[in-house]
């Protein structure tokens, strides 16, 4: 029983032609089903999945649901009742609730964001294939991202009215699903506040992020490259094509990603990250950022503030 991975993104969209444009052009995805209702789906050349991304028209930027793949069918029925337990209401959604997909449990974690879990969803295979697979296939568009890499949430963080929901979700995460931290951010006149934190399952430092705000919403969804140069060339990529750079690119300190930042036409924050950074096991020691240090764990090279990084976001 566990949870695998991330298994795609479901974001609002204000323009959809101008989106689908740009998770196409830039991005590199390929569209791979339009449902009756507008809402489109796309998935990454190394991914074989059906789809890790659905863009829904909007009036309003910013994320309907997030999605994770667990082993097994079964373990939805195990994992319902465990979350259940803890307290929160789920809903079991029949097998045919999104293309291509078996049934999902749907629930609300503490920061109000929107989780599915679900065990099935149509194998179309990776665009190189798995038998005798090249490296890398030649109809590769725009920066060519692998996959669907993790999620940043923003999530309210209010110490006076004793509201930390970063918190919250962390002891959810750790307690229901089974997640592992990587990373955290400690604040506070005593360093007793958890303001900052990843959490991964596998290997790779973080499947999931949680940031402070003053409300609930997303930072950024993020999408896999292999290399700094890989980076660099997407950065090259969004200038040639007028997409809206919001961090050069650059390294963290947390994670230790090679990154870049830039926004989709909605406004939806985007980052093409490379370099898995370490091996994260469960038995690995978390890193820990005190508060004098977070911008350097966010911005390694100057460690300046830079508050539209934090403030900003959908």
């Amino acid at each position: 029983m566990g949870v695998l991975r991330i298994g795609h993104a479901n974001i609002c969209v204000m323009d959809i032609k101008a989106a689908v444009n740009h998770y196409e052009t830039v991005l590199g995805m390929k569209k791979t089903h339009v449902d009756q209702e507008g809402n489109v789906y796309l998935k990454c050349w190394d991914e074989w999945d059906k789809y890790s991304l659905i863009l829904t028209p909007s009036d309003q930027a910013g994320l309907k649901h997030i999605a994770y793949k667990v082993e097994h069918d079964s373990d939805l029925d195990l994992f319902q009742q465990r979350i259940e337990s803890y307290g929160i209401t789920t809903d079991m959604l029949p097998s045919g609730e999104l293309p291509a997909m078996g049934r999902m449990i749907r629930f609300n974690i503490p920061s109000g964001h929107e989780i599915r879990l679900y065990a099935e969803k149509e194998c179309v295979g990776t665009e190189v294939g798995s038998r005798n697979p090249d490296p890398w296939p030649d109809n590769i568009r725009g920066a060519g991202v692998k996959w669907l890499d993790h999620i940043a949430l923003v999530c309210e963080l209010n110490p006076e009215l004793g509201i930390n929901h970063v918190a919250d979700n962390v002891k959810f995460f750790m307690t229901c699903l089974d997640f592992y931290m990587s990373e955290q951010g400690l604040i506070g006149p005593d360093a007793s506040i958890q303001a900052v934190a990843f959490l991964f399952r596998a290997t790779k430092p973080h499947d999931i992020a949680f940031l402070p705000g003053p409300r609930a919403g997303v930072h950024h969804i993020s999408f896999f490259l292999d290399s700094w140069h890989d980076v660099l060339k997407a950065a090259d990529v969004m200038a040639k094509n007028k997409v809206k750079i919001d961090l050069a690119p650059t390294r963290h300190g947390i994670t230790r990603g090679e990154t870049v930042y830039f926004f989709d036409p909605s406004g939806n924050r985007n980052e093409t990250f490379a370099g898995l950074g370490y091996l994260a096991q469960p038995d690995r020691p978390i890193n820990t950022w005190t508060e004098d240090s977070l911008w350097r764990g966010i911005l390694f090279h100057t460690g300046e503030p830079y508050p539209a990084f934090t403030e900003v976001y959908t």
